[in-house]
């Protein structure tokens, strides 16, 4: 099949990238490779037209690029183009997030396999990387567990093999919901209820932790409806933000009944851990 590549660069927002990738994957994008300042993203010839040109012209998407350019790629083997672009990132030595076309080497005592359909959830990501180092570095076993805003369900997938049970992953984007299914399948992990929604489907669950690798104007309007659902002196972790955005973070949080205890950052992206205090 053929299809067009359209490359973005990125406007010197946070989350442009992200934010991007998740509008365009709703006008019919179906993989997207993100390099320094660039979004590639790629759709089929077919379904590429004046109508979608337009799209992207538009007020509300042009917001997160500063300018694009489009060229068809003639059909080739796509699977081996993934392949050939895609690398397997190895978290401190203890965990490797490859594809199914890769292998696990030896001396990597965890991994997570997943699809490389898009690109957000693959751990090349700092904020995901961030999240994963803290899951890493907690304790599991036992715990109820939310991993919202799955993307991919590597979170989730993560927790579950640490021995957290039972644990749910949540997105409102019907391709994410897809792509956690195929991963929790490759991962043995189908025990993880997966759910297409947001935190509407909140009311009336409790979980011990609660991992949101979203974004500061999503984390900051649902951070209440999480605080609700966690049980007293659960761990809330939030990603997604830059630095200079944490303030603001915490704010929110301490308003809703939740204490910052750290935060980690990679590249000024920032991973927090908040703990609910007795009484909210």
């Amino acid at each position: 099949m053929d299809y067009y590549e359209v490359r973005f660069r990125l406007a010197d927002v946070a989350q442009a990238g992200d934010m991007l990738i998740a509008m365009l994957a709703e006008l019919g994008f179906e993989s997207f490779v993100e390099e320094p300042q660039i979004l590639k993203a790629y759709i089929p010839a077919a379904g590429f037209g004046k109508s979608t040109d337009k799209e992207l012209t538009g007020s509300e998407i042009s917001r997160y690029y500063t300018s694009f350019e489009s060229e068809l790629i003639r059909d080739r083997n796509w699977n081996a183009v993934w392949e050939s672009d895609y690398d397997p990132v190895i978290i401190d030595n203890r965990l490797i997030i490859r594809s199914p076309f890769h292998s696990k080497p030896d001396n990597i005592p965890l991994e997570v396999v997943i699809e490389p359909e898009m690109s957000f959830g693959t751990a090349h990501h700092e904020t995901t990387r961030l999240m994963l180092r803290y899951l890493l570095d907690s304790v599991l076993k036992g715990k109820s567990f939310l991993d919202m805003g799955c993307g991919t369900a590597a979170l989730a997938i993560l927790a579950r093999k640490l021995g957290a049970t039972p644990v749910t992953a949540i997105d409102n984007d019907e391709w994410a919901y897809n792509n956690s299914i195929k991963n929790l399948a490759h991962n043995n992990t189908g025990d993880v209820s997966v759910y297409l929604g947001d935190a509407g489907l909140l009311n009336g669950r409790h979980f011990d932790i609660i991992m949101a690798n979203i974004n500061r104007n999503i984390l900051q309007r649902d951070i209440s409806s999480y605080s609700s659902c966690l049980n007293e002196g659960g761990l809330l972790f939030m990603s997604g933000f830059y630095t200079e955005d944490l303030p603001a973070i915490i704010g929110s949080a301490s308003k809703s009944g939740l204490e910052l205890l750290d935060n980690q950052a990679e590249n000024n992206w920032v991973a927090a851990r908040f703990i609910k205090k007795s009484g909210n």
